[in-house]
């Protein structure tokens, strides 16, 4: 199998809506440990930004019944891709329509994947400007490297759960452009997970199949972290912030993320993972599917994944 180069119409993996049923707890993880500041809030949202993001919001925050993921925000690579992109996926029956942005951003067209987790798509935007205190000696980046927390460098790939990973993962080719890096494929031939890019990056959209059934949850988002050693610190400002460590630090085999799991107060997963991951560059890239066995011996370097990474996953089902 040869996959298509990605199509460059997606800039980006942009902001993601985090749902959560104890607001305030997840706003202290957010801030004090993960290193992001408040840029404003309407409603029951919190607007959060990583400091090397240069755009307005990495994450909104939204206070809400349970836990969970709301709208997924990519950025088009131009206003001529995001009429294209909208076109295909208005052809495919999938479009919700257009909306407001958030704060800073321009018109959004609303859609949704196979499996009902809602995206929008965007070009207009408004690029991060600093308070005072957060102006950066060093004017290509967005902000002052924070000086508490972690702190996270910006926002770096997305994991949903889907009743099925085969139409999810194709509706992201087909309609979005994006290219097919890695996949699980069991013995039954059925595919457990795929890894997907829009950009060169080794992914940026992730799903893995829910074992429950159920549709529209989220496995985990991750945040870029500079070295492995922001990771091993991370880990240890996690038992000071009392943050629940599920798993890690460790390397996976599929991409050879080094990692770090944890949960925040929300019952979300947030990983962690160094910013110098893999870069794909070949445009006749063949898809690496890993067997049942290969997964079987586990992480990279032998850790055994824990039954938790595949049974949790947020909002949570009877």
């Amino acid at each position: 199998m040869v996959s298509m180069p990605p199509l460059h119409d997606i800039a980006h993996l942009a902001h993601v809506e985090l749902r959560t049923p104890v607001p305030e707890q997840s706003l202290e993880f957010f801030t004090s440990y993960l290193g992001l500041s408040v840029t404003g809030s309407a409603g029951d949202s919190v607007f959060l930004h990583a400091w090397d993001d240069y755009e307005q919001t990495t994450i909104k925050l939204t206070a809400h019944a349970t836990s969970g993921v709301g709208r997924t925000n990519l950025r088009a690579a131009s206003p001529d891709a995001l009429e294209r992109r909208v076109k295909e996926i208005q052809a495919s029956g999938r479009g919700v329509g257009w909306a407001d942005g958030d704060p800073g951003y321009g018109p959004t067209y609303v859609f949704t994947d196979p499996d009902g987790h809602e995206l929008g798509l965007y070009y207009e935007s408004a690029w991060y400007s600093p308070p005072a205190g957060q102006v950066p000696a060093l004017k290509n980046q967005a902000a002052a490297y924070p000086a508490h927390g972690v702190p996270v460098r910006r926002l770096d790939h997305i994991n949903y759960l889907g009743a099925e990973v085969v139409p999810n993962r194709d509706y992201l080719v087909d309609a979005l452009g994006a290219m097919v890096t890695e996949q699980i494929v069991l013995d039954d031939g059925t595919t457990a997970g795929s890894w997907t890019t829009f950009t060169n990056k080794g992914y940026d959209a992730v799903y893995t199949r829910d074992w429950t059934g159920t549709a529209g949850r989220l496995h985990h988002i991750a945040f870029a972290v500079d070295s492995r050693e922001g990771i091993l610190r991370a880990a240890d400002l996690a038992l000071d912030h009392d943050v629940f460590i599920e798993t890690g630090p460790h390397k996976h085999a599929i991409q050879q993320t080094f990692f770090l799991y944890v949960y925040e107060p929300g019952g979300n997963r947030i990983e962690l993972c160094n910013a110098g991951a893999r870069l794909v560059f070949a445009p006749d890239w063949r898809p690496l599917n890993w067997t049942e066995a290969e997964r079987a011996k586990g992480q990279a370097w032998g850790l055994k994944t824990i039954e938790s990474f595949h049974t949790h996953g947020t909002p949570p089902v009877a």
